[in-house]
């Protein structure tokens, strides 16, 4: 109930952000119209078929990729059909005819006196709507889509996203009672509803257009990137199920320097109980350690580490976790780190043994390939962290990277209570370097971009993009945060292969740092590459895994840093040519 609850909210919120504007226009036509018989039907299509969408894009397959193209294609020309139709019917008669009178009748939306718009019509045109809806992939609808990538669509998903879905519906329902009030004052004291009618069908028609070209991607990142983010996830901080006793947990209780005010009694923290620890059976396979059970770990201190070796969030917090480590293990402290995989060639442990040794982990990690302990714990993010006291009690969760210094609070605090005897210190400061290095928030334009066909989005070439299939493909000037290939690739549902040497793959981004997560494909050959920054070698802003010319080579399946800006940060225009075929593209991530 807490994650419809959520996912509601989350829905709610996309009133506030700029991905809900390129459908404003088809919503706000219907402004001033009965609720029973033209808002609540259309609002009604809008959710049950993004709902039903975005569950098929959680299977994945191409037949679901070719179904969606073909029911967009449709969609746009249903509206198109409803703006000419509203804008002026004498012109929409004698252009199309016949065209306009099947969307007339479909509709009931032409404006002629007498008309009055019915259930079925305005349901048509809510599911039109529906499948040209791409809100923002926020905390809120990531946490529900990554639930569906690592358990599959099931009735859970569908119905977390029919609640998500519902939410926006609700917001714009309000927003749409109270347009229509104004429109209502509009045509009394000016008499202008024919005019009225025409902005709106012209609305309507920019609508269509910008959705057709594929501008609405490029401009709605220029306006703001995951613009209710904070928002949401002061939702999910608010409201997540773990916490028993209603407090929230994320914070530490006390300040940077602990003082006892009487010593004759044992410290007891106020961070609150948030249940007992799961077991934490279920790995297949544990690294630099023998299987740990509750019953060996009680009376130490335990810090839960979900992570993943590819996963940029992952990489940055590591460093701290590395540290608190060292720190704090002579106190009683044990760091677990739990590998949950979100790729598959992230199933396989000689990939997770060499991760761990490139960086540098020396506590032990729980290889999670079948999610038993991330359901165990009810988990759904990348990274997260729970501790547990001493009595196999949860006391203290953060999901996500930052929030360090509270983090370490919540440690001292735990291992005094456990009784160490440990003086106050300041926090670590890992001198973290190349990808671990933290992000750069305040310039990033940019969100983590997915290549397999499962999730893809903002795709840029001239071509379609085939499920599957060799394919040859080209790609002019992607606009900002879209992303193009060129060459001839096979797309998967996880990534893209390239099948011959000299493909290549463009994006436009805005952030300091790019990521691509890349891995040289079954036959383990090393692949060599060449990046470019706005056609030239990217010179002082070449990443860790690149040169000042661009060069590099792929070795291994993991994240690859190509980018650092040096200087401000600007908006590029990334590429990277294989001179080897066989590699294999899952993920463009920033910092």
């Amino acid at each position: 109930m807490t994650l419809l609850i959520i996912a509601y909210l989350g829905g709610a919120l996309t009133i506030f952000s700029p991905c809900i504007l390129p459908i404003l226009p088809f919503v706000f036509a219907r402004a001033g119209q009965p609720f029973m018989r033209s808002t609540l039907p259309m609002l009604a299509g809008m959710a049950a078929t993004f709902a039903l969408v975005a569950t098929l894009a959680a299977v994945g397959g191409s037949w679901a990729i070719h179904a969606n193209e073909y029911g967009r294609l449709a969609a746009l020309l249903l509206l198109a059909v409803f703006g000419v139709s509203l804008l002026s019917p004498r012109i929409a008669s004698i252009v199309t005819q016949p065209v306009v009178d099947f969307g007339n009748r479909l509709l009931n939306a032409s404006g002629r006196a007498g008309s009055t718009p019915t259930a079925a019509s305005s349901l048509v045109l809510g599911i039109a709507t529906g499948l040209l809806w791409a809100p923002c992939a926020g905390p809120i609808l990531g946490l529900v889509l990554t639930g569906a990538a690592l358990q599959g669509a099931n009735l859970e998903t569908t119905f977390l996203l029919t609640a998500y879905a519902a939410g926006a519906a609700t917001s714009l329902a309000v927003a749409l009672l109270v347009g229509g009030r104004i429109f209502a004052g509009m045509k009394r004291s000016l008499g202008v509803s024919e005019r009225i009618r025409q902005v709106l069908g012209a609305a309507v028609l920019a609508g269509v257009s910008v959705i057709a070209l594929g501008l609405d991607t490029g401009l709605l990142a220029r306006l703001s990137y995951a613009s209710t983010a904070s928002f949401e996830q002061a939702v999910l901080d608010r409201l997540h199920a773990r916490q028993a006793s209603g407090a929230p947990s994320e914070v530490a209780s006390n300040g940077a320097v602990v003082t006892a005010a009487d010593t004759s009694r044992p410290f007891r923290s106020d961070l609150p109980v948030e249940g007992r620890a799961p077991s934490l059976d279920g790995a297949v396979e544990w690294l630099n350690s023998p299987p740990l059970t509750n019953e060996q770990l009680r009376g130490k201190v335990v810090l839960i580490d979900f992570w993943t070796y590819s996963c940029i969030n992952c990489i940055r917090t590591i460093p701290y976790v590395r540290a608190w480590a060292d720190k704090y293990r002579d106190q009683g402290l044990v760091v677990i780190g739990v590998h949950a995989p979100e790729f598959a060639f992230e199933k396989k442990i000689d990939n997770v043994k060499k991760a761990i040794g490139d960086f540098k982990i020396g506590y032990p990690v729980a290889i999670d390939n079948d999610y038993k302990i991330w359901r165990a714990f009810e988990n759904s993010y990348w990274p997260a962290h729970y501790l547990i006291d001493a009595k196999g009690q949860i006391r203290y969760h953060h999901f996500g990277e930052g929030n360090y210094p509270q983090t370490e609070q919540a440690i001292q605090d735990l291992l005094r209570e456990a009784g160490s005897e440990m003086a106050a210190s300041a926090p670590v400061t890992p001198d973290a370097k190349g990808a671990e290095a933290s992000p750069d928030l305040e310039n990033i334009r940019s969100g983590e971009t997915y290549l397999g066909y499962k999730r893809a989005t903002s795709f840029a070439s001239r071509e379609t993009l085939h499920a599957d299939a060799a394919t040859s493909y080209s790609v002019a000037e992607p606009g900002l945060n879209q992303w193009g290939l060129s060459g001839t690739w096979t797309v998967g549902a996880e990534q893209a292969t390239l099948d011959q040497p000299g493909g290549g793959i463009a994006y436009r981004f805005s952030a300091r740092d790019l990521h691509l997560v890349l891995g040289p494909g079954p036959s383990g050959k090393p692949v060599r590459f060449q990046v470019t920054i706005d056609g030239k070698a990217p010179g002082a802003n070449h990443g860790a895994d690149t040169d000042a010319d661009g060069n590099g080579s792929v070795t291994s399946t993991r994240l690859y840093q190509l980018v650092r800006q040096s200087a401000d940060v600007e908006a590029r225009n990334f590429e990277i040519r294989f001179l080897d075929p066989g590699v294999e593209a899952y993920a463009f991530t920033f910092g």
